[in-house]
């Protein structure tokens, strides 16, 4: 994909391998809008990306906020008429057992790793089909847990590990059904498991020593974000486990869960009701 021109949009962009990947968009040629909470490290990114010739703008936001979520959307469309491609990267890693829960009073892992970008996605819908050709990568775990339905904000029986892989499963699910939501509209949605206990700060708090570097983990995401082989196809998995050497162009299977439209309908259902926005109308949709 050319990236001169393009406007591209990645959360969690200010350190571990969204920085890398921001970086290498911005070399590319492309605009990209960096996102962060530290706006500190955030000028710092953006300092480098220049300073490299490149164009770059720096969003603030606490993704564990749905106002905060609903303002960067808001930051995003004053600052551009078009955004060709959305990487939702941002999360919580496994590292700790004590529950904690966002600003809205929503598990945090679920809210952050999820939530936030259901809403962000789904509040810039319409700048992505007006620049269309355009894609949505969301940035999942080969960790997968199926959602309990009956408790999703695992109230009972919680623990890092188990509300992590939950809310990546939870970013599958989204990924495969919003696929089927925006066919025939010019923009396409995929996941994927990058790499395996990347050296993030993420991994380190979980304890766990480093398997594969941030630059492998973003060769993957740059892949599936730009490379002309994913044109048109939309809803699918790729997993960094399945192969030596990872291109980002693998199609793996994700949990079963994910291929279950009930699942994922009422995982649609219950998200439109925690942010506070009605079902869309097929014409909506379309």
């Amino acid at each position: 994909m050319e990236l001169k021109g393009k406007t591209i949009l990645i959360t969690g962009s200010t350190d571990g391998v969204g920085r890398v990947v921001v970086q290498r968009l911005g070399a590319a040629g492309a605009r990209v809008l960096v996102h962060g909470r530290d706006a500190t490290r955030g000028k710092a990114v953006i300092a480098e990306i220049e300073a490299a010739g490149g164009k770059a703008e720096f969003l603030a936001a606490d993704l564990a906020s749905l106002a905060e979520v609903r303002r960067l959307a808001e930051a995003v469309r004053g600052s551009t008429t078009r955004l060709d491609i959305l990487i939702n990267n941002a999360g919580v890693g496994t590292a700790g057992d004590k529950r904690q829960t966002s600003a809205d009073g929503h598990e945090l892992r679920f809210a952050v790793n999820y939530l936030a970008g259901f809403l962000l996605t789904s509040e810039l819908l319409p700048l992505l089909k007006a620049s269309a050709p355009a894609r949505i990568v969301n940035v999942a775990s080969a960790g997968q847990q199926a959602i309990d339905f009956d408790d999703v904000m695992l109230t009972h029986g919680y623990s890092g590990v188990r509300a992590y892989c939950q809310s990546k499963l939870a970013q599958i699910l989204f990924t495969v059904d919003l696929a089927e939501q925006l066919e025939g509209s010019g923009v396409t949605v995929n996941a994927l498991h990058p790499a395996s206990y990347m050296n993030t700060t993420m991994v380190r708090q979980a304890g766990v020593t480093p398997w594969s570097s941030v630059e492998t983990g973003a060769e993957a995401i740059l892949n599936l974000a730009t490379s002309s082989a994913l044109e048109g196809r939309s809803g699918l998995y790729f997993d960094g486990l399945r192969e030596s050497r990872f291109d980002g162009l693998r199609e793996s299977r994700a949990d079963a869960q994910a291929y279950d439209a009930r699942a994922r309908q009422q995982l649609r259902s219950m998200s439109l009701d925690l942010v506070g926005v009605a079902s869309p109308s097929k014409k909506e949709q379309s």
